[in-house]
């Protein structure tokens, strides 16, 4: 019989994998609290018309969706951004302003699996609401410079790429394209670096030729150079570029736009966001206006540009060794000392160590080993020289036999020194 599977685009975490994931939480979680953004969450189940609000019927493609027992219309969150507004609405006059909020919800999409791309994956989203300024929305691009950069990437590694969705209308209402085809033109300039010139001089008609121009770096806004110059005095210019080409397609941005990707260009955008100042009011039928800029870091691709990237690898690989290990195991080497044992053990824990032992009678060589695998810094074993444990440094091999009376009290210092 073959054995049920993952439904497709599912993933398993084994222990070693989640112990990676562990470590790209753990990144995110301490990157975020240094920039004094606090955590929030909300619920993955979701009315289905919280998305089409947000992003129009044609979303519901992508969504988990079901009716449930309660006749409701539902669906799986594919994002955070709109549990987010509604959030905000709802308990707009409770926080003062601006809000730093973080997030790393677990998200699913159903939509065809690639490279970079899951029917679920883990994500990271910072935003700040009720800040209009640009000083906004260079906080937020060093943020994601930041995460990059305690993950291990360098400048020759990773770039974000920065661009002005105003710059884009302005430029429209100047070609005098119409309000209405808006939205269609930058989704088009948003494909260009994705499929052949020709295709989108097609697409683009009268206007190639200027958006040419500006794609090939004719460009500028002043806006972008502001920006660029803040992130210069904060030392991290060397990972930003401004770039016009990058418009994101969805169309409730308003201004500032950027892209994380690897240099290499190999991988799908490891982030992405941008202000989006009129969404809550959107998503709250007029009741709430603030402005607000936000993005998001994904954990598939992240985990592919970590593997690729050796220093990276090896910043995760050092801080993750340690998670699959115990600080100490206890030998049973006579069964009628298990209860003492336990006791130790139990006083062990209270004190904070990582404590392991033999659920089952078993030979005390294959208990040492079992120490070894586990990665065990020293062992403690209850035997024959009862009322003293032997207290085993399993780095040096060096022992010594203690008075079990006092065990729990010295405890610390004996480990200290036995075990480094």
């Amino acid at each position: 019989m073959t054995p049920i599977q993952p439904l497709p685009g599912f993933r398993d975490f084994l222990p070693e994998d989640w112990a990676r994931q562990n470590y790209i939480f753990k990144k995110w979680w301490e990157v975020a609290r240094r920039y004094g953004f606090v955590q929030w969450e909300g619920p993955p189940l979701e009315p289905t018309e919280l998305y089409t609000k947000k992003s129009g019927p044609e979303i519901v493609g992508q969504l988990f969706n079901f009716t449930d027992k309660g006749e409701r219309e539902v669906a799986l969150r594919p994002e955070l951004t709109p549990t987010l507004a509604r959030v905000v609405a709802s308990h707009d006059r409770e926080f003062k302003k601006p809000l730093k909020w973080f997030s790393m919800p677990h998200c699913f999409r159903y939509e065809k699996q690639q490279r970079g791309r899951l029917r679920e994956h883990f994500q990271f989203n910072a935003d700040i609401i009720g800040e209009a300024s640009l000083d906004a929305d260079v906080e937020l691009i060093a943020l994601c410079v930041d995460l990059l950069r305690e993950f291990g990437f360098s400048a020759n590694d990773v770039v974000v790429r920065i661009s002005d969705r105003e710059f884009w209308i302005d430029f429209l209402r100047a070609q005098n394209v119409p309000e209405e085809k808006w939205q269609e033109t930058l989704q088009i300039v948003d494909k260009s670096e994705r499929e052949p010139r020709e295709k989108t001089a097609t697409k683009l008609g009268p206007l190639a030729q200027p958006v040419f121009k500006i794609l090939d770096g004719e460009g500028s806004s002043e806006k972008l150079d502001r920006a660029f110059d803040a992130l210069r005095v904060r030392g991290l210019a060397d990972f930003v570029q401004i770039d016009l080409g990058i418009v994101r397609g969805l169309a409730y941005y308003t201004g500032i736009v950027f892209e994380a990707f690897d240099r290499g260009g190999k991988l799908r955008a490891l982030a992405g966001g941008g202000r989006y100042d009129n969404l809550i009011h959107q998503l709250s039928d007029g009741a709430v206006s603030l402005p607000a800029i936000g993005f998001a870091m994904g954990d598939v691709v992240l985990a592919e540009l970590i593997n690729e990237i050796p220093a990276a690898k090896a910043k995760m690989e050092l801080a993750v060794a340690p998670q699959r290990e115990v600080d100490i195991y206890i030998v049973i080497a006579k069964e009628e000392r298990r209860a003492d044992a336990l006791a130790q053990i139990q006083s062990l824990r209270d004190r904070g160590y990582r404590v392991d032992f033999p659920l089952a009678p078993a030979k005390v060589g294959k208990q040492f080993q079992a120490a070894e695998q586990l990665g065990a810094r020293g062992a403690i074993l209850f035997g024959d020289e009862w009322p003293e444990v032997k207290v085993k440094d399993l780095h040096t091999g060096e022992q010594r036999l203690v008075p079990s009376e006092i065990i729990r009290q010295t405890m610390e210092e004996i480990f200290r020194r036995f075990v480094p």
